[in-house]
């Protein structure tokens, strides 16, 4: 039987983020047309005895997978892009951003070119959907680049940012600037005008810097605490001001290197764990393929245990799917399960605008279940063909 064919099936006794109560789904034709308390509709297709559902998984901000580079794309690539969003899908990814770290302008623009073709092709089945880029520079400090090539920094100008952003400005979702750069009150707004949120990241920003910067419509935060002045509690700097803004959301690597656990529990804590606060994978290019040693750009980096480092030590990403990150948070005691859920579903849709699961969504549907002995939270995407989880 086809989805095409499927007419109304219901799901019984499941948890829903938002929701006080066990709830009764119906779907029709794969999309959500009644959310109702279990107590009123006792037949389903589906009991899920009280575990969670949600929708799949959104990664805003993802480098790469199967052993190619977003900044590297070709033509040639486009066979693996599908083979990639069929990867993310299996991983749990529903939609995700391919970001595009610092490179030449030229090579900017060859990746935003294919990934503008591959979106306008007719997406596919079992397929994770590309909803836009992330930019990960040009416009970053130099002494917070990172792993970023510093040959390929540039001022931050608004010439050189219409240049990096070509024609391809429509396709472009988010931009991680460094907002104590040259130009900055002017680049944001226009940034804004034209649909593109901004991000401040790989940053020296003070804590005024930073406040300018939201003032003047950056309302995101790359990667929190990394590539940015550690909190202190005399220079509460660019991060400090962004926990305290409710109007900005702080992506978060909750992997357990990038920012220590303790870490990880003190902002979701100042954050109330789900507002204005989301996970992000920052998944490399070889996420999907074994440890071992890669070409990134014209250097190589090594992954250890999802962990990957250039040769000099520097910390540049990992290779662990974003899933990942809300079974950590669970296993070490840092959020409960709906707050987990919610770090990988919802907050990521509310950080640029997308609806949550709600009468009319799409019904590409994740069950999670929590096993309390051994505090692993698993999940599975439900089928709603056979009405099963797999």
């Amino acid at each position: 039987m086809s989805l095409k064919e499927i007419t109304t099936k219901i799901i019984t006794n499941a948890r829903l983020i938002g929701y006080k109560n066990l709830q009764t789904i119906t779907i029709e034709n794969n999309v959500i047309t009644k959310i109702q308390d279990s107590y009123l509709c006792l037949q389903g297709d589906l009991d899920l005895q009280g575990d969670w559902l949600s929708l799949g998984g959104v990664d805003l901000q993802i480098n790469g997978g199967l052993g190619l580079a977003f900044p590297d794309l070709s033509i040639d690539d486009i066979p693996k892009l599908h083979d990639i969003c069929a990867y993310l899908w299996g991983v749990g990814v529903d939609q995700f951003l391919p970001t595009i770290v610092t490179t030449s302008v030229d090579k900017i623009h060859q990746s935003l070119r294919i990934i503008h073709e591959f979106m306008n092709l007719e997406k596919k089945p079992q397929q994770a959907e590309i909803i836009g880029v992330h930019l990960e520079g040009p416009f970053l400090n130099y002494d917070k680049r990172g792993a970023h090539p510093e040959q390929h920094l540039l001022p931050l100008t608004l010439d050189n940012v219409k240049e990096v952003l070509g024609e391809y400005s429509h396709i472009i979702k988010i931009m991680t600037l460094a907002p104590e750069l040259e130009q900055s009150e002017e680049v944001i707004p226009y940034l804004n005008s034209i649909e593109i949120i901004v991000s401040l990241g790989h940053s020296q920003a003070t804590a005024e810097q930073a406040k300018r910067a939201f003032s003047q419509g950056a309302s995101m935060v790359t990667h929190a605490f990394n590539a940015m002045p550690n909190l202190h509690h005399r220079q509460p700097g660019l991060l400090g001001e962004a926990i305290i803004n409710p109007k900005v959301y702080c992506g978060l690597i909750a992997d357990g290197n990038h920012v220590n656990p303790t870490m990880l529990n003190l902002i979701l804590r100042a954050s109330n764990y789900d507002e204005g606060i989301f996970l992000v994978s920052d998944a490399l290019s070889p996420i999907g393929l074994r440890d071992g040693v890669y070409p990134w750009d014209d250097r190589t980096i090594e992954v250890i245990n999802g962990t990957a480092r250039l040769p000099d030590g520097t910390l540049s990403g990992t290779t662990l799917p974003l899933f990942v990150g809300a079974q950590n948070l669970v296993k070490w005691d840092i959020c409960n399960i709906e707050q987990a859920i919610s770090l990988v579903t919802d907050a990521p849709r509310k950080a640029i605008d997308l609806p949550c699961l709600q009468i009319g969504s799409s019904a590409n549907l994740i069950r999670w279940r929590y096993h309390s002995q051994t505090r692993e939270l698993e999940w599975f995407r439900i089928n709603l063909v056979n009405t099963k989880s797999y």
